[in-house]
């Protein structure tokens, strides 16, 4: 009995190496992809000549959305180790195109006010990192809610993205109305507390919305009220964390001041408040 148990132990730690390989052979393609995406930026240049620390932390975000990406295909039930590989490279293809896309998607429509890859490869301005960063951590959850489910690519596949993106922005604009500063400009101006803050508020807003898409397609008409009811409740979500992390986490001081009205910006305080709201989607995620 115990020799069996040892060798089937061993057994599953080969195929766990197997999944491993195959993982980073998909993060170096991951790797090259980013490079024939973005035109001009070198990526080892970046992250060992230049040592900068606004790409590599947007690069934890782009490699993490593609490990979520793989996640999906190894949390359910396996189909055989062969099965779980290919579809791994297929899943981890098409999320390699769309987390790059993302990322497009940002510099564009998220935070239109300035360049994205400006901020991020000359002036290597963390916050603007942060946020790029989370925009693509947070599509690794919205993918991994949707393969979960689907299994499979297809056309539904791409509206569930593309919805996500939507509400994605409707979200970035409801959390510069409810914060007493434009978070444009002070990313901008290299304010990383506000890029946190703001990163924050984007991932939990995306695990609301993975929730939401993770349940069994019944029809298209319950998809969008399920989906509108979630991702209310995680509109509401944001200025109530940021009341409580203001009135008990912060109680003497106040976060707007922290975050933007001194000399130098509490980044600490920042990833109080971001806490709270990804803290705060993964309760309602468990309640609902």
């Amino acid at each position: 009995m115990i020799i069996n148990n040892i060798l089937l132990d061993i057994d599953n730690v080969l195929v766990g190496l197997v999944y491993i390989i195959a993982c980073f052979i998909i993060l170096a393609i991951a790797k090259y992809a980013y490079g024939v995406f973005h035109k001009g930026i070198n990526v080892d240049d970046e992250l060992v000549e230049k040592d900068n620390l606004s790409f590599a932390v947007s690069q934890v975000g782009y490699y993490s959305g593609i490990l979520l990406v793989l996640g999906a295909t190894l949390a359910g039930v396996s189909n055989g180790l062969v099965n779980d590989v290919i579809d791994m490279g297929i899943y981890g293809l098409i999320g390699i195109v769309l987390l790059n896309w993302s990322m497009w998607w940002t510099d564009k429509v998220v935070l239109p006010k300035f360049n994205v890859r400006k901020e991020i490869i000359e002036d290597r301005n963390v916050g603007t990192g942060v946020v790029e960063g989370a925009v693509a951590f947070g599509n690794g959850l919205i993918l991994f809610g949707v393969f979960a489910v689907e299994q499979m690519f297809s056309p539904q596949v791409l509206i569930y993205f593309v919805g996500g993106q939507f509400l994605f922005l409707l979200a970035a604009k409801i959390y510069n109305v409810i914060t007493p500063y434009d978070i444009h400009e002070h990313i901008e101006k290299d304010n990383v507390a506000v890029g946190v803050g703001f990163s924050g508020a984007i991932i939990a807003v995306a695990n609301i919305v993975r929730f939401a898409l993770s349940a069994e397609f019944e029809g298209w008409q319950d998809l969008g009220l399920v989906l509108l009811f979630d991702f209310a409740i995680a509109l509401a979500l944001l200025p109530m964390m940021r009341m409580l992390v203001d009135k008990i986490l912060l109680p003497k001081r106040k976060l707007t001041d922290e975050i933007v009205n001194q000399d130098k910006p509490n980044v600490g305080a920042a990833l109080i408040e971001a806490s709270a709201y990804i803290g705060g989607s993964i309760l309602i995620t468990w309640c609902l």
